[in-house]
């Protein structure tokens, strides 16, 4: 199985990839600039360059981009739009230059406007982008997600509805979180939810749209609509969940990463990292 973390890029993008390695992590996810800033300086040829050697070097594959936390696609604010638009191109063509396959992004938040129109913003505004750079390779991923405030992506229609808004098809597709599914109502802790919950994704999306997922154990319980990330089998979700998530079968192929809580020494990723791998029948 690609099991993996999220890795930090200080000191250069290239340096995530051996971080990744000393945690024998076959996959992984970084931001390929500050995570909290709208700009950043482009990534250099020669860091281009030594991300390709290290990717050949370290045999980890794929990389996943996430982008940065201030994009909101949905917004009302024509500022704010305005400068997600541009922010998210950018992050785009940075995975793009890194031959990164993945872009995760979380769909938006409406801000009072309403779920439809979020909705129709979301999709316009992807539909503006990719004629843009239509060249890019680059899939760009919704995240599942909680359902805090007005974010959209907790509901399969809602993630499913942006899809059928975008006009290439093939430049779209799905990153499922646990901790946030599960806050949002989606149940994965016994045999019988488990299935009901991937039956469910499986008819309103498609399982073939499902390309990374991320690994998160919930410090909060059942439908609380709250984002808090837990290490795995010490949140609600408990380890059946990620056991029954590890042995299906159809999902085999997709990578998975963590997100849970990093830790001062760097143990926490490897400790999660282990307990994952010993639920792997």
């Amino acid at each position: 199985m690609k099991l993996g973390a999220h890795m930090s890029i200080a000191g250069g993008v290239s340096e995530a990839l051996l971080r990744g390695q000393e945690l024998n992590c076959h996959t992984i996810q970084i931001f390929t600039k500050n995570n909290n800033q709208w700009q950043a300086k482009p990534i250099s040829k020669d860091e281009a360059d030594l991300f390709a050697l290290r990717l050949k070097e370290t045999k980890i594959f794929p990389v996943i981009s996430h982008d940065c936390y201030l994009i909101n696609l949905a917004s009302v604010n024509q500022d704010t739009e305005q400068k997600s638009i541009a922010a998210f191109t950018d992050e785009i063509l940075r995975a793009d230059l890194l031959n990164i396959p993945y872009l995760v992004m979380h769909p938006g938040s409406h801000l009072q406007a309403g779920e439809k129109a979020g909705i129709n913003r979301i999709a316009k505004n992807l539909n503006t982008i990719f004629k843009q750079i239509n060249k890019t390779k680059t899939m760009i991923l919704l995240e599942t997600t909680a359902g805090q405030g007005t974010n959209l992506g907790y509901k399969f229609e809602q993630l499913a509805e942006i899809i059928s808004l975008i006009k290439d098809k093939e430049k779209i597709g799905i990153c499922l979180d646990t901790c946030h599914i599960f806050a949002a109502g989606y149940d994965i802790r016994d045999k019988k939810n488990y299935q009901k919950t991937f039956s469910e994704f499986d008819k309103i999306i498609g399982l073939d749209k499902l390309k990374v997922i991320h690994l998160n154990d919930s410090k909060k319980d059942l439908g609380c609509k709250v984002d808090r990330h837990e290490h795995i089998g010490k949140g609600f979700i408990g380890l059946n969940g990620f056991r029954l998530l590890l042995n299906d079968e159809r999902l085999k192929d997709i990578p998975m990463v963590l997100e849970t809580p990093k830790s001062p020494d760097g143990n926490a990723d490897l400790e999660n990292l282990d307990v994952l791998r010993k639920l792997i029948k």
